[in-house]
């Protein structure tokens, strides 16, 4: 079975949108390396439609014109793309195709695929990370955490639903103060109240 994994670049305050904005005075060796060995080694990629024609608009044209980030926009350009919107698209982008039916429906049958056991990575698309989330089809969460407060914007969680208890699996710290830290879903946060708590509060 393949795994969908997602990775995020996330400020402190969990704004998720517009990382162009805020996210490159952090960007080192280290969060490289980060992207390599995620969006840099997947054959597959799942996007949401915004996500997919921002980096349709800008990867195709950075790979032609052959600057210092042209073997990484290769390797985006000759990964499978599979893009998830309820809208007919229309691609120029070679290797992309639409995501057919609904989004968990999908996103199960690609967990399903034989013959292939590398992950399925999601970059951005929030919407997608979302609802793959709430319906338990997200295997690993990669959020790369920003010392940065931005103060608005769309956030990764939102307000008034239910709770996702996740598991921390890894994580490192990087010289600029970004946090790479990836988490897997569990099934419960478990219980627990104060009388458990103060249990552990040091005793004089």
């Amino acid at each position: 079975m393949r795994k969908i994994k997602a990775q995020l670049f996330i400020s402190l305050d969990g704004v998720v949108e517009a990382p162009d904005q805020w996210h490159f005075p952090y960007f080192n060796d280290e969060m490289g390396a980060a992207v390599d060995a995620t969006l840099g080694r997947a054959d597959t990629l799942l996007l949401g439609r915004k996500t997919y024609e921002s980096f349709a608009g800008a990867w195709p044209d950075r790979e032609a014109a052959g600057g210092a980030d042209a073997p990484f926009a290769r390797i985006l350009g000759d990964a499978r793309k599979i893009v998830a919107s309820r809208g007919r698209l229309d691609f120029t982008w070679r290797n992309s195709e639409q995501l057919s039916g609904e989004l968990t429906d999908g996103a199960a049958a690609l967990r399903n695929e034989e013959g292939r056991d590398s992950a399925v990575w999601i970059s951005g698309s929030v919407s997608v990370v979302r609802q793959l989330l709430a319906a338990g089809l997200l295997d690993e969460l990669n959020l790369l955490v920003h010392p940065i407060a931005v103060r608005g914007g769309l956030r990764l969680f939102e307000d008034d639903a239910a709770p996702i208890p996740l598991r921390l699996v890894s994580g490192e710290t990087f010289r600029t103060g970004v946090l790479n830290l990836f988490y897997a879903p569990v099934g419960s946060a478990g219980e627990g109240t104060y009388e458990d708590a103060k249990a552990h509060l040091p005793q004089p």
